[in-house]
């Protein structure tokens, strides 16, 4: 197969910093879709998988899921694109398509494994997929999305996996006008569930240890800010909500929130992959039938539901843009929490 030689930031060892490097994209086949990237999200998972931190890392690692950009070419079969339209990748870029998940529009749920946009398997050149720190990609027509043409295209990048990760279980748990939704942690994920639960009329509190984080809250849209470490606050809000939103990426106890639920409701966890420690009390769950669950990203058709649903009513992430260089600078003030709330890169810093 042909391939087009395209410059890329990425790393060759977990110990090594990003650097420029230049990588082989496919020529469009009949059904891809070519994307010159104009600005691509920085998401904790970029960091994980340059260094490691999960297993399973395949060098020379190029990280990005949260692409936009417009499309430079189309194959002879592409019927949703056209060359000059806006366009964006999340974190898939392929699947089998054929499997009961796929069947359901749930692509993140693929029975044979889903391929990433990076570290994945690239069936079309062999050896693993490159993400989107990088000039274009090429991808399925039915893994690209379209982007309201209103919303700031920096500011949507981390729609493509900050976003979907919190619209998929509003949407999934049925979050309406008058729900009640907590969302614990406010960083990527959760300043975007703030603004999604809002914008779908539900009431939306916060549960923070830092008090500090009040404003910020209230300025995303956050009704109230409840203090997780004062017991007189936590109790207040015993039995209240129907959703929490956990998007705290380390290990940390459950049982608290389980407490604030209501009859029926659900803690969701998107941010922290392990064992819960301490562990879990089944009594609340069982006298309450309240339910701890988990969920990832979301599918093609919910991506585009949320991205329509973004367009329509003007909401976006809020971003520091950075230039491609400053990625490994950006990677160590994202672990101390120091941004408010993602990173995008200017990709244009790499075509200079």
């Amino acid at each position: 197969m042909e391939t087009i030689h395209v410059k890329a930031f990425g790393t060759t060892a977990p110990e090594a910093n990003l650097e420029q490097m230049n990588i082989h994209r496919r020529t469009v086949t009949p059904k891809d879709v070519e994307i010159d990237i104009l600005y691509c999200g920085v998401c904790h998972s970029d960091l994980h998988t340059a260094r490691n931190d999960w297993g399973g890392s395949k060098y020379p690692v190029v990280p990005g899921h949260e692409i936009v950009g417009k499309v430079t070419r189309v194959g002879s079969e592409v019927t949703k694109f056209k060359v000059g339209d806006l366009a964006a990748v999340g974190c898939i870029v392929d699947s089998c398509q054929t499997c009961s998940s796929c069947q359901q529009d749930l692509e993140q749920y693929c029975l044979n494994g889903f391929t990433g946009t990076y570290n994945g398997k690239d069936k079309h050149l062999g050896g693993h997929t490159f993400g989107g720190y990088s000039e274009k990609v090429v991808v399925d027509e039915h893994f690209v999305l379209s982007v309201p043409e209103n919303l700031d295209l920096a500011a949507a990048a981390p729609l493509l996996c900050a976003g979907i990760t919190t619209w998929s279980p509003l949407r999934h748990w049925n979050v309406k006008e008058g729900s009640k939704v907590a969302v614990v942690g406010l960083g990527g994920l959760g300043h975007m569930a703030i603004k999604l639960a809002k914008g779908l009329g539900a009431s939306v509190s916060l549960f923070s240890r830092t008090p500090g984080k009040t404003e910020d809250a209230k300025a995303l849209g956050a009704d109230e800010v409840i203090i997780s470490t004062d017991e007189a606050q936590m109790n207040a809000v015993k039995g209240k909500f129907d959703l929490i939103i956990d998007t705290v990426p380390y290990v940390h106890d459950v049982n608290p929130y389980v407490a604030t639920l209501n009859i029926n409701g659900t803690v969701v966890l998107v941010g922290y992959l392990g064992p819960l420690e301490p562990m879990l009390h089944t009594v609340p769950l069982i006298l309450g039938r309240k339910s701890v669950a988990g969920s990832v990203i979301g599918g093609i058709a919910e991506t585009q539901e949320m991205l329509d649903f973004c367009g329509k009513h003007n909401i976006v992430s809020d971003i520091e843009i950075i230039k491609m260089q400053d990625i490994n600078h950006a990677y160590e003030r994202m672990l101390k929490s120091d941004v408010k709330y993602r990173f995008v890169i200017d990709m244009q810093s790499l075509k200079n």
